[in-house]
């Protein structure tokens, strides 16, 4: 057996990604060379930038490309050269630039206090920037971007927004989103990985992080990589298929979950009362630690995991959970499940045969302790 359930650490690759990749390697020039084979690679480079712009309702010229989604973070909020609040679930890479106090809460369902967002901006004198993931990676709630932006105007505040885990999820319109700044990458939906994009709204100036070159209009320096370019534009062609799979994935998603709460009726599906990507579902089974249950998995056949990719190998509680309100103990018991455009009812069946299999192997081991004592 051989099922995948990972799709927010990484999508499988789509063919049209894979036919995108293949043409662009038979391109020899440098996107920056004016002879004719520069020009053909340069002409690649702006078809997928033009595709990229549609799928999310921008103009070309916003589009930045980057290596990824971590890099469009850091570039945001770097080269933004203002001091940074974000919300207490982001990514570890918006995360890592943000003092514990300028980090916004949310309630037990995963969704930003905006009280406590304005108390942050009430205190801050100088110029600042918010950053609020579009929807989270290991619970899929979505937040209310659109709120986050109209209260973050009142006080002359930009807006990023990490939108890495929406694309192709949920429709995304950078321009009716009104956020300054938006970070996407294209593994998470069936492209490559190692290649993301930066949109900057018209108007807003940053300051390279990377510099040494004219690249990409003189935000990022650094030859394009044209292989991957070629693979985003192709994969964001698809994004009306990827949209239209929303319903039926949340028909194997919440049978997923329907079956698993009659199997163990204490297990925890965190998020759940909030809007969520369809695809998602956090789980936790008391009594189990998550990486006990991801290995039983994985012997079984199943690949989940037990958080964030970038986080997977630290031994410690996922701090979007903690911020939501589970204590540590109950934070190591969750594992996620993400389904993607290749999943099959087969795969979901799989997957709740072997964790029935982990639940009644945690019934047995409080009865042979029971009986012991």
């Amino acid at each position: 057996m051989n099922v995948y359930l990972d799709y927010n650490a990484t999508s499988k690759l789509r063919p049209e990604a894979i036919t995108g990749m293949e043409k662009a390697m038979k391109l020899c020039g440098n996107s920056s060379s004016v002879h004719r084979f520069g020009r053909l690679a340069r002409r690649a480079v702006e078809q997928s930038r033009e595709a990229l712009a549609d799928a999310i309702n921008a103009s070309h010229d916003e589009v930045i490309f980057t290596s990824g989604g971590t890099e469009s973070n850091n570039f945001a909020l770097l080269g933004s050269r203002k001091k940074i609040i974000a919300s207490s679930i982001e990514h570890d890479s918006v995360l890592q630039h943000v003092s514990e106090s300028a980090r916004i809460g949310v309630n037990n369902d995963g969704r930003i206090d905006l009280f406590h967002l304005e108390e942050l901006l009430e205190k801050e004198k100088s110029s600042v920037i918010v950053s609020v993931m579009m929807a989270n990676n290991e619970t899929g709630v979505i937040q209310p971007i659109e709120k986050i932006v109209e209260l973050c105007r009142r006080y002359d505040a930009w807006v990023h927004c990490d939108g890495v885990q929406a694309l192709g999820k949920i429709p995304v319109s950078f321009s009716s989103l009104g956020v300054d700044m938006m970070s996407l990458s294209a593994h998470k939906l069936g492209g490559p990985q190692g290649v993301g994009a930066l949109i900057i709204r018209d108007g807003v100036s940053l300051s390279p992080i990377s510099v040494g070159g004219g690249q990409e209009r003189g935000q990022r320096a650094g030859t394009e990589n044209i292989i991957g370019i070629g693979g985003f534009g192709a994969v964001c062609e698809t994004i009306n298929c990827s949209l239209k799979l929303s319903e039926s994935l949340l028909a194997m998603r919440d049978n997923i979950e329907k079956k698993l709460i009659k199997i163990a009726p204490d297990i925890a599906i965190y998020g759940k009362e909030s809007p969520r990507l369809t695809n998602t579902s956090c789980i936790g089974l008391p009594g189990i630690k998550n990486e006990v249950q991801v290995m039983a998995l994985d012997l079984a056949g199943v690949a989940v995991s037990s958080g964030s990719a970038c986080s997977s190998g630290k031994i410690k509680p996922s701090h979007v959970l903690v911020a939501m309100g589970a204590n540590s103990e109950s934070a190591e018991c969750a594992i996620r499940v993400s389904l993607g455009w290749d999943t099959s009812s087969f795969d979901c069946d799989s997957l709740i045969k072997s964790w029935e299999a982990l639940a009644r192997s945690r019934v047995e081991h409080k009865f042979h302790k029971s009986t012991v004592a």
